[in-house]
């Protein structure tokens, strides 16, 4: 098979190797981020490994928050072909830098549980669990959250 894209993929297969439900895949065709999907002679959808590609592209946009009118419009741009390149670039640039600050605040969230964690461990094995926010939380002033503050106050 020297040319992937003369494969012909079943809805059915497509949903198995994306982990995207049928629906979803006829969703994604009917709002446009697909490129028409062909149909065989029974006139059931099929797919080329390029459209799995592709199909994975967008499902990782998706996951990772971007909106589907910003997929349909990165789609149209890559179907237009050459010329918009830049236009293209500050879509992912701005959604990258969108992801990243999620990145950054789910790592100061798992900080703070890390941290909660922690203060539960020690006081289940010193058998003092059960004083935990007995009286709210144990500490002067509200922590920042790092690797020492965040023991000086037991919640």
């Amino acid at each position: 098979m020297a040319n992937t894209e003369k494969v012909a993929l079943s809805i059915g297969e497509v949903s198995a190797r994306t982990g995207l439900t049928t629906p979803t895949l006829r969703f994604y065709e009917q709002e446009g981020l697909l490129p028409p999907v062909r149909r065989n002679a029974a006139g059931r959808r099929v797919f080329t490994e390029g459209d799995v590609a592709w199909l994975e592209v967008c499902a990782k946009l998706r996951s990772s928050g971007m909106p589907l009118p910003e997929i349909r419009r990165y789609a149209e741009l890559v179907r237009e072909g050459a010329g918009n390149e830049a236009e293209r670039f500050e879509i992912l640039r701005r959604h990258e830098a969108k992801v990243q600050q999620q990145v950054a605040d789910l790592q100061e969230a798992l900080s703070v549980i890390h941290a909660k964690v922690e203060i539960y461990a020690r006081h289940l094995v010193a058998g003092t669990a059960d004083g935990l926010w007995r009286n709210g939380p144990e500490c002067d002033r509200v922590p920042d959250w790092s690797a020492d503050s965040a023991q000086q106050c037991e919640t």
